[in-house]
Formats: structure tokens, sequence, C-alpha cells
């Protein structure tokens, strides 16, 4: 059985596998010994990963490494089963790259486009040949919401709750109106992009994944678990 870590910037997410199964999941604020070593004990796994965007405390690794058998961090040196043509690799986010991996599994030999609509938004691109191209990265929801308030003097405070007019007709429905329905179609805008010479096929992950699904005119695919396979992907490749 697999333990899968996927350390984000606003939680922590947590999967078991059998072979290419998830069992179960959980979700927490943050990555805690004791609550990691109530599932390790419970489902003794024997190989797990961990992703993280951010710095993870020595003491936590340290811990990892002593309880699973084989406990791998996904880094730009890890045997990928996709092809990486980014320039610096080493400071490509690891959750892009195993979104894209999860993608890849699903959907072998097709053009993909991957949305990851978190903390940030991230727009990644694989192509039919299995080969990470790259991608942008933009503000996601909850920052553009957070620097409207933080960086003018009168501008309130709101989230994406409430009603989205084509054009608001207060200060409120304004903000809202122009944050998602700018989102919406930020990625309307990319995804017709990619699709001008060749079949695409998209995905979208992460937090806002489902809030997003419905206002998109493209056809896509929600997968919130679209970061969690492709970790369980990338440490089942290392035994290969």
């Amino acid at each position: 059985m697999n333990i899968i870590i996927d350390r984000g910037n606003s939680s922590v997410k947590i999967a078991l596998f059998e072979r290419n199964l998830l069992i179960k999941s959980w979700h927490s604020d943050e990555l805690a010994e004791s609550f990691l070593l109530e599932i390790i004990k419970e489902y003794s796994p024997s190989a797990g990963i961990l992703s993280s965007v951010g710095r993870v405390e020595p003491s936590v690794l340290s811990f990892l490494y002593r309880y699973i058998p084989s406990f791998y961090e996904l880094n730009s040196r890890l045997p990928l089963p996709l092809r990486v043509e980014y320039a610096t690799p080493e400071t490509l986010g690891p959750d892009r790259i195993a979104a894209a991996v999860g993608a890849f599994i699903q959907q072998p030999g097709k053009n993909l486009l991957i949305i990851d609509a978190g903390t940030a938004i991230t727009i990644d691109s694989v192509s039919a040949q299995g080969v990470y191209r790259g991608g942008n990265i933009s503000p996601g929801v909850d920052l553009r919401f957070k620097s409207l308030n933080n960086y003018t003097d009168k501008l309130p405070l709101i989230n994406e709750e409430g009603d989205i007019p084509a054009l608001g007709y207060n200060t409120e429905t304004a903000i809202r109106a122009g944050v998602i329905g700018g989102i919406v179609r930020e990625l309307d805008s990319y995804i017709d992009e990619y699709k001008k010479n060749q079949e695409v096929f998209a995905f979208l992950t992460g937090g806002y994944s489902f809030y997003f699904d419905s206002k998109l005119k493209n056809s896509i695919f929600a997968d919130g678990n679209l970061v969690l396979k492709g970790l369980n992907e990338i440490l089942n490749y290392q035994y290969g």
C-alpha cells in the first residue's frame, strides 16, 4: 500500500492507494507527525511519497523516512514517467508535475492542458508524446480578492459566494464579477488558444475545480484528485 502526501499552499492532502486504486483520503491544515503516525500504524504502508510546495520541517522528514520503508520526496532529480522540457526544472512546482503525470496516465497519447485552480492558478501543457512543455502561473481566487482589499483604501474583502452579474451593479458585485468573470474568460481563452492547431484534452483540478467546471464554455474534465493520482504513479514508477 502507498501513502501519498501532497502539501499545498493552503492545506495537506493524504491518500492511500492500493496499486492504482484510491482507498482512502484525508485533509488537514498542517503536516503533523501525530496524525501521520495514526495513519501509518493503522494501515502500515510499504511505500510513500511527499510533494510539498514549501519547506518541510526536518523532524517531519526524518519521521517519514523512519516509519515508511520506501519513502521518496518529489524533486527534480526523481525519475518521472514524463520527459520534462523546462529550463529550470529545479524551480518547477512538484504539484504541477504531479498533476501533469496524473493527467497523462488517464489520457495517454493526447495533447493535454492541465489547469489547477488553487491558491495560484497554473496552466500546464503535456504533448501526446509525454513531454511536459511548461505553463503559466497567475493569482488564484482568494489572492485576487485579498489583493483588491489589501492594496486599496476602500474596496471590501469579499468572496465568490453571491451574485455574479455580467456587469456589477454595486461594489461587491463589481469585484465578484471582475474576479470570477475574469478567471473564467482567462481559462476559456487558454483552452481556445491551445485548440487552434491541435486536439486538446483539458483537465481541471485544485480546490476551485468543481466551482469553475460548470462556468467554462469549453468541455473540461474536473478531477480533484489529479495530483494525488500523479504522485502515486510517480511512486510506482520508482519500482519500474
